[in-house]
């Protein structure tokens, strides 16, 4: 079966793509919209969004040859009532995601700051750590390194302990002092939730400025 989109820009019907389909003698033509931020709000609540594999991005910590480490992660995003969210992130020491370093658990609410010029239906969304910001570490060797560079307020790190870091400064993992906030984009495509792709010099999304240009790997309803 032939199969073919056009990528076209009709902002006045909203449209942002045409698929043509052959069935035979018959073409379908089928318009996809773009959602709005009250749209997205309501799609991306209930359920649990989730990495369709191990992702790969840049980490703020560098290789011994001066260039960025890698960093493996998997990701699970949950959106309720009240502009609330949950995300659990797992690092992991290899590609495939079978070494597991840490867990980090953060809870908080969204705030939305309007479109954003990269696409059609992008949006500016913050993610306030307003709730919680728990980190486990998940192996023995990945709490060494972190016990070596302590922080005021934080006990000693033990495997598959918890700890609630909300407000704290950890430099060790670019938090300071007070919430944090996580400057970010979000966009719907296909039923998949985009976020923003990591800035390549591995800066965090610390900060207005650092908001993301571009798109990450989509996160899939489970």
């Amino acid at each position: 079966m032939f199969f073919l989109v056009f990528a076209i820009g009709l902002k006045k019907c909203n449209v942002k793509q045409i698929a043509v389909l052959n069935k035979g003698i018959n073409f379908v033509i089928l318009k996809t919209k773009t959602m709005t931020a009250d749209q997205i709000k309501q799609f991306i609540k209930g359920g649990e969004w989730v990495s369709i594999t191990p992702e790969v991005r840049t980490s703020i910590t560098k290789t011994a040859t001066g260039d960025m480490a890698p960093f493996y992660c998997t990701r699970i995003f949950k959106y309720t009532d009240g502009d609330r969210f949950e995300c659990t992130l797992i690092n992991y020491a290899d590609a495939n995601g079978k070494v597991p370093l840490v867990k980090f658990v953060i809870k908080g609410h969204n705030i939305w700051q309007g479109e954003h010029p990269l696409a059609e239906g992008v949006y500016k969304l913050d993610y306030v750590a307003d709730e919680s910001y728990e980190i486990t570490p998940l192996h023995q060797g990945f709490a060494d390194a972190i016990n070596k560079a302590p922080a005021a307020g934080i006990n000693k790190w033990e495997v598959n302990v918890t700890q609630d870091v909300k407000g704290k400064a950890f430099p060790l993992f670019g938090l300071a002092d007070g919430i944090y906030t996580d400057y970010d984009l979000v966009y719907i495509y296909n039923d998949m939730l985009f976020n923003g792709s990591k800035n390549v010099d591995g800066r965090p999304f610390d900060k207005p400025e650092n908001r993301p240009t571009n798109l990450q790997v989509p996160l899939v309803r489970k």
